[in-house]
């Protein structure tokens, strides 16, 4: 079968499709025949030689698929050959098949394309899993949420108005208008304004109750400061730089708890649990139309390289979805 395969590290070029053997499966998998893929940033610092993907035989990235279930283990039982699913892995997506455990499939929502469908599940775990069961927002809280305009970022503003929540985002300044239209309360133009100091103003200087950030570094104190007493702040990512000095005086008084969390490295139990949560509450609002899987841009398998150079260029509003068969 035809895959992507990691043999070095470095720029998009080293990227190489190759022809690798079939996946092998055990009595509790399912293998999938690709359909689509998706880019995550986790991707890029796996390329780097800065995120290692789980060990195999060929390094292949890919985190994310939609496809058609080809042939199902002995003791699998919700799923048959033919069925449409979409899911999470720790690596190989970048292939044309691959082999899950069956409890971190999801059915593809009937008002979902197959093709689309790889644009849901990393992102809208993740900030499901950081906003709501870790950040424990709910209806009438405030969330703030970094880099709005990203895949995260849009999954995340379509959850909190779902739940009814309100919810802010920092954006790059084309991208301000379109986190609007989707949903957001507020979108702030980072380059202009202090995203602070603006949700001072919105919140009535009480601070949002859970703050969902993937830079790091210098966005660190700033989003301590936005917090009101007793909120969270969910460290999803570290795009900035990875050191900051912390006056922990900041945390005392207002009892912030920092939480640092990935998917990638939990165990199978974790990631199947909250695989299973998505589906139960989720999905059911893609078939309502109040969720949607917003597409940036796609790409063949044969542009993969063509794919990341322009995710690395931050110009994309929502996700990058890369077509396998």
């Amino acid at each position: 079968m035809r895959a992507v395969v990691l043999t070095e590290y470095g720029d998009p070029s080293v990227l190489t499709l190759t022809d690798i053997p079939e996946p092998g499966h055990g009595p509790e998998d399912v293998v999938v025949n690709i359909k689509t893929t998706a880019l995550n940033r986790a991707d890029l610092l796996q390329r780097r030689g800065l995120y290692p993907g789980p060990p195999a035989d060929h390094e292949v990235p890919g985190m994310e698929f939609s496809g058609t279930v080809a042939a199902v283990g002995s003791a699998v039982a919700d799923w048959q050959v033919g069925d449409e699913v979409m899911g999470i892995v720790s690596g190989g997506a970048y292939a044309e098949r691959l082999a899950v455990n069956q409890r971190q499939l999801m059915a593809v929502p009937s008002s979902v394309s197959l093709a689309d469908a790889a644009a849901i599940p990393e992102v809208f775990l993740t900030a499901f899993d950081a906003m709501v069961v870790q950040g424990g927002l709910t209806s009438g809280r405030w969330a703030l949420v970094h880099a709005g305009g990203s895949g995260v970022g849009t999954a995340a503003i379509q959850i909190a108005k779902a739940m009814g929540a309100r919810i802010a985002v920092t954006a790059s300044a084309g991208k301000v208008e379109r986190c609007v239209e989707l949903g957001a309360d507020a979108a702030i133009d980072y380059r202009a304004e202090s995203f602070a100091d603006r949700v001072g103003e919105l919140t009535n200087g009480h601070g949002v109750d859970v703050v969902i950030d993937v830079i790091g570094g210098e966005y660190t104190i700033d989003n301590i400061k936005s917090l009101r007493v007793g909120g969270r702040l969910i460290q999803v990512g570290v795009m900035g730089k990875q050191k900051v000095e912390l006056p922990l005086g900041m945390l005392l008084p207002k009892r912030v708890a920092l939480i640092g969390t990935v998917l990638r490295a939990r165990p199978l139990e974790e990631k199947a649990m909250l695989t299973q949560r998505v589906a139960a509450e989720l999905l059911p609002l893609f078939t309502e139309g109040r969720l949607k899987p917003i597409i940036d841009s796609r790409y063949t398998l044969d542009e993969i390289a063509s794919a990341h150079a322009y995710m690395e260029s931050n110009a994309n509003f929502g996700k990058i979805l890369v077509d396998v068969s």
